[in-house]
């Protein structure tokens, strides 16, 4: 249903709450359909006596104000809850209506926030903050208002219209007075009573409710929205909580499961339930006093409160009334709470035996989605009994079939959901996302059917099967899926790995294009991977709704006055609301208007990865340590990971001139470029034909270096060098890690030791584990080839043959290589031995004599070389004879079966071979003819 209609009935429904609540001060209507000798009202007082602790009451005509909201409006509440999901139910909610009061009178509190750079005050809206009590705790108070709201039930205004009457308006009071002190819908998330039981009966789905996670578009299930004054509806999301069960209940729900304040939500409410009905056979004696309804016609209720609050065994126990309601509802509340972790214990103790590791997400889950279904039928019991029963037997046994039967249903729904699940899907639709955006002809594949109507499966086998849906398109969607993913705070750079497994597995992406991958998205948006960086949907949905009302603003702006009156406008009244509406932050507004202008946003680019060129060549600097320069193998590696991401910066600030193309910035950018890398660019633009893409006068100014190449001195302090090892050692890449750590070892030993025991945490990459385990137990200057799997590594990543190659293709070769060492004049292989493994010279010298026909000649090979990689390549029979030139002599060698395997497991592997052999072969043919 559209906002404009869903604001009628929001207010209808509250104008007959408020109608209901009114009538409980004055109601001279209601009392003649009570009264005994009425024709025809069902609800006519009956001569029958209701015992209560062995006495009749005696009853008079009431008025039903009392009667509808316990009989129907709370249990229709519970009702909508479950069906139809908390979505319906926020937004027909009339106290959440009412609590937007202030935000619909602009009359919200705000306070001031500091920029800590500059200085700049700016007024926000005031939201819960996240580290303070009430952020952190909620929960506990929301619950707490619930425990006391029942208990006030039964003591203080189940039937007592004026006490009834002076807690609903209080609570309608506190809800407005929330609604000023907090943006948002702080008074549902932080406040409301109502929120726990919500919480229970919507969660993680209702039984027709949405799934947000796979919503077609941007605004779902509950979350705050406005209507413009062309009739579409916009974000009005200030990001209040995180995560926010309007945007999204499912995902809420899995973020609080494993914490033990949700698990006391949902076993306390169990108890809590069964407790309030159980008190009032306690209280009487005797059923008839509930289902008779004449608890919510008692006059003398408050009169009861020092009498007697139990009737057992036909004696009254002389506790007042006063103290046995809580005593029996916080007692059923614990109860609850510890039979509900009991169950779960078992459950996990039972799985345990059979010999497997439990599942304690899983296990909690489905407890508590029994539990539901139980609280939901036994509430049902006695919620609206009393006026149920005056109905026909037929009507009383369809209801509750009807109930039955929708909270099976619910229950079988409820029961398969999984976090795994839910992930599986969140990503489906990110990825149908994508799919979308590279328009491929996906039609004649689907009989007639969208992609909007494809499975989670069917969206990664249709994939698989699309011709056009190449690798390189294949790879654009999925760091499509890993951008969103990480701007949405669903995943980050530590988790992506594990969370996008699944994935990864249904495209073909490896481990390590995932982790180039991360790079690239490094490079493109730094912020992305920073750790410190808190990034969130609501965020997202705040910030874009933001852009959207500064759209629309600018538009009205220039439309009525002009064309500079967008600029003119900027610092308007109307602007600084918009901005203490969302709380935008200079930063935000910073990358919102680069957002709006896709030149700022290039040129904010383009200057933002200038800044960052220095810092690549301060690292080249830091590495080359005169104390490391025995470790040149291992410097190579990491020279070369610095020289990927320069390339990759640069590729990124090259990007971003072809898209600003003839604007006027552009000469000074590409002056400071010049200056920056001026060596790099004219071979990068040589061998990936930017000429193309770039403006004619820049691809020929960046082709020709700018002026001479900074020097600088290679010596700096030996704490920087450490410095900067320790920012590598936290780098995806467990080789990268690896190494760093290493040579943060071969500086300072005490410090390699305590960065190795941050390092080897339960889940990091085995060759990390090995390395840091290694380092704790050093006593001396380390040496490489005291760490084989990190050695085996280095050599085979640094060596011509296979550098840049994936890092999953380098572990596979590694696992199945062995180190050999031979001394001077040893023989390594004789000519006519059949090659079996491919060699690799990574310490020492070789010589080889080549025998072609009658032809022979020598040359003498250096470590990083491959051994008779082309007869390996052909399985053919050596024709070469290679002997070792010094003692220490030592070669890499990898078995050709576990070479062929990576040859046709990577084809981009396989294709860079073929390359470099064309070239050998080309070589050894010139060599030859001399």
């Amino acid at each position: 249903m559209t906002e404009r209609r869903m604001h009628l009935v929001r207010w209808g429904l509250t104008t007959g709450w408020l109608l209901i609540i009114a009538s409980l001060l004055y109601d001279p209507f209601t009392p003649r359909f009570t009264e005994p000798d009425h024709p025809w009202s069902p609800l006519r007082l009956p001569d029958a006596c209701v015992p209560v602790q062995g006495a009749c009451l005696t009853e008079a005509p009431y008025p039903l104000g009392t009667t509808l909201f316990w009989g129907l409006v709370v249990p229709s509440g519970i009702f909508i809850l479950l069906v139809f999901g908390h979505e319906l139910w926020r937004r027909i909610c009339p106290l959440s209506f009412l609590s937007q009061i202030p935000r619909a009178l602009g009359l919200q509190r705000q306070i001031a926030k500091v920029n800590p750079k500059t200085g700049e005050k700016r007024l926000q809206l005031a939201k819960v903050p996240a580290d303070s009590w009430l952020g952190k705790h909620y929960s506990r108070l929301q619950f707490g208002w619930l425990f006391v709201g029942l208990c006030g039930r039964i003591l203080f205004f189940n039937a007592d219209r004026l006490v009834l009457f002076a807690w609903l308006s209080f609570t309608i009071v506190c809800a407005i007075a929330v609604g000023w002190f907090y943006g948002g819908k702080s008074w549902c998330q932080y406040f409301c009573p109502m929120a726990p039981v919500q919480s229970v009966f919507s969660t993680p789905t209702g039984l027709l409710g949405s799934k947000a996670h796979m919503a077609s578009t941007p605004i779902t299930q509950s979350m705050c929205r406005s209507v413009q004054p062309d009739g579409s509806e916009q974000s009005a999301c200030v990001a209040c909580q995180q995560p926010c069960i309007d945007i999204d209940a499912e995902r809420t729900y899995w973020a609080k499961l494993p914490s033990p304040a949700f698990a006391f939500e949902r076993y306390g409410y169990v108890g809590l339930v069964v407790g309030y009905f159980v008190y009032y056979y306690l209280y009487a004696g005797n059923w008839e006093y509930y289902f008779s309804g004449v608890w919510l016609r008692q006059e003398d209720q408050l009169a009861q409160l020092l009498r007697p609050g139990f009737f057992l065994f036909g004696q009254p126990i002389d506790v007042p009334k006063l103290v046995a309601v809580p005593l029996v509802l916080g007692l059923c509340t614990w109860l609850g709470t510890v039979a509900g972790r009991a169950v779960e214990s078992a459950l996990r103790t039972r799985v345990r035996r059979r010999g497997a590791e439990p599942d304690r997400e899983r296990i909690r889950h489905r407890v508590f989605v029994v539990a539901t279904f139980l609280v939901f039928n036994f509430f049902f019991l006695f919620a609206g009994r009393p006026l149920l029963l005056l109905a026909p037997a037929w009507a009383q046994y369809l209801f509750d079939v009807t109930l039955v039967a929708v909270s099976t249903l619910w229950l079988y729904r409820a029961w398969s959901r999984s976090p795994e699940l839910y992930g599986r899907e969140n990503l489906a639709e990110r990825f149908r996302k994508q799919l979308t955006r590279l328009d491929l002809d996906v039609g004649r594949y689907l009989d007639g059917r969208s992609l909007a109507d494809l499975g989670t499966e069917e969206v990664y086998v249709l994939a698989k099967v699309l011709p056009g849906f190449t690798g390189q398109k294949r790879h654009e969607a999925y760091k499509g899926v890993v951008r969103e993913a990480l701007e949405e705070g669903f995943v980050n750079a530590a988790s992506s790995l594990e969370v996008l497994k699944q994935m990864r597995l249904s495209l073909g992406i490896s481990d390590s294009e995932h982790r180039t991958l991360l790079e690239e998205l490094g490079v493109e948006d730094p912020g992305l991977l920073d750790p410190d960086s808190r990034r969130s949907l609501e965020d997202q949905i705040r910030l874009s709704g933001y852009r959207k009302s500064l759209e629309r603003l600018m538009l009205v702006q220039r439309l009525g006055e002009g064309p500079d009156a967008g600029q003119s406008g900027a610092d308007g009244e109307a602007l600084q609301a918009l901005r203490r509406e969302y709380g935008i932050s200079s930063r935000e507004e910073e990358k919102v208007l680069d957002d709006l202008s896709p030149t700022a946003a290039a040129i904010h680019k383009v200057e933002l990865l200038l800044g960052r060129l220095p810092a690549l060549t301060d690292g080249y600097r830091a590495l080359h340590q005169s104390a490391l320069r025995h470790q040149s193998a291992v410097l190579a590696l990491l020279d070369d990971r610095l020289q990927l991401r320069k390339e990759l910066t640069l590729r990124a600030i090259l990007d971003g001139l072809a898209t600003l193309q003839e604007d006027p910035a552009v000469p000074g950018l590409v002056k400071r470029l010049q200056a920056i890398a001026p060596l790099e660019l004219p071979e990068l633009l040589r061998r990936e034909g930017w000429e193309r893409r770039l403006p004619a006068a820049v691809a020929q100014t960046l082709a020709h270096p700018g002026g001479e190449a900074p020097s600088c001195s290679l010596e700096v302090p030996v704490d920087d060098t450490l410095s900067f090892l320790a920012s590598l050692a936290a780098d995806p890449s467990p080789t990268l890690s690896s190494a760093s750590l290493f040579l943060t070892a071969c500086l300072d030993g005490g410090r390699a030791r305590a960065l190795a025991a941050e390092l080897a945490v339960p889940g990091a990459p085995p060759l990390l584990r090995q390395t840091a385990g290694t380092v704790e137990g050093l006593h001396g200057p380390p040496q490489l080839a005291e760490f084989p799997e990190l050695e085996k590594r280095v050599f085979l990543a640094t060596s011509d043959f296979f550098r840049r190659s994936d890092a999953d293709t380098l572990d596979a070769l590694a696992a199945q290589a062995d180190v050999r060492s031979f001394a001077r004049g040893e023989l390594i292989t004789e000519a006519g031995d059949t090659c079996r493994e491919l060699l690799l010279l990574i310490e020492g010298r070789a010589r080889v004599q080549h025998r072609d026909g009658q032809r022979t000649w020598v040359e003498d090979l250096q470590p990083g070389r491959v051994l008779d990689e082309l007869q390996v390549l052909t399985h053919s029979a050596s024709e070469s004879t290679i002997v070792a030139e010094a003692d220490g002599t030592r070669l890499l060698a990898v078995p050709v079966d576990s070479f062929d395997a990576v040859l046709e497991r990577d084809p981009d592997f396989a294709r860079r071979v073929l390359e470099l052999e064309s070239g050998q072969l080309q070589r050894l043919m010139r060599a030859g003819s001399v």
